[in-house]
């Protein structure tokens, strides 16, 4: 068997992940389910299908399912965290919306209200949908080529791992990875995790 970074890192990671319960996305699949398009690295079905599923609002003994419209609102909000205080800031908003959730208003039988969605439900994990994919291309910032993470992780359709897979005769993984994670679109401020899987 060759030598290479594929069958002695990438290719066990991800029999290993799979076997952890991650569903497998072909990068054509991913692709697809990102709209079309590298600069998107949202899930954007996948997120939109788990957004109805996981939240309900509650009034009294009855419930209510959120608008489409703030559906929408809640996928666009997390797409558009704004990069003009930096990463940090993007980062720490992000980290924000994951945890705590985003409060919007709506209309209940004539009594408008905020209520707060949940992009992931924290207390019932198996509520949540586990993909993953290899070879994920995102536009690269400031350019017109890609950078491909080896290993993308998601929860609910949001990226929140990145896992390089490296030779070991590869020198210096770590600022290679950072070297790279650098030059990624900024949208991947959902990325709460990266790796080196070395053999």
């Amino acid at each position: 068997m060759p030598f290479t970074e594929d069958n002695i890192s990438q290719l066990p990671a991800l029999k290993l992940l799979c076997h952890l319960g991650y569903q497998y996305l072909s990068p054509a699949e991913a692709l697809t389910m990102r709209e079309g398009r590298e600069s998107n690295v949202i899930l954007t079905d996948v997120l939109r299908e788990r957004l109805h599923h996981i939240n309900q609002i509650k009034l009294g003994r009855k419930t209510a399912q959120f608008s489409e419209a703030n559906i929408e609102r809640a996928i666009q909000k997390l797409k558009d965290v704004p990069l003009s205080e930096g990463l940090v800031q993007a980062c720490n908003q992000t980290y924000n919306l994951l945890v705590f959730g985003l409060a919007l208003e709506q209309s209940i039988d004539g009594d408008k209200k905020s209520h707060t969605i949940q992009y992931i439900d924290w207390e019932n994990p198996e509520n949540n949908i586990f993909h993953l994919t290899e070879e994920f291309s995102v536009m690269r910032t400031g350019r017109k080529d890609t950078y491909r993470p080896d290993i993308v992780l998601f929860v609910n359709g949001i990226p929140l791992a990145v896992i390089e897979c490296k030779s070991p005769t590869i020198k210096e993984p770590i600022k290679q990875l950072f070297r790279n994670i650098s030059a990624i679109n900024k949208k991947m401020v959902f990325n709460t995790s990266m790796f080196i899987a070395k053999s």
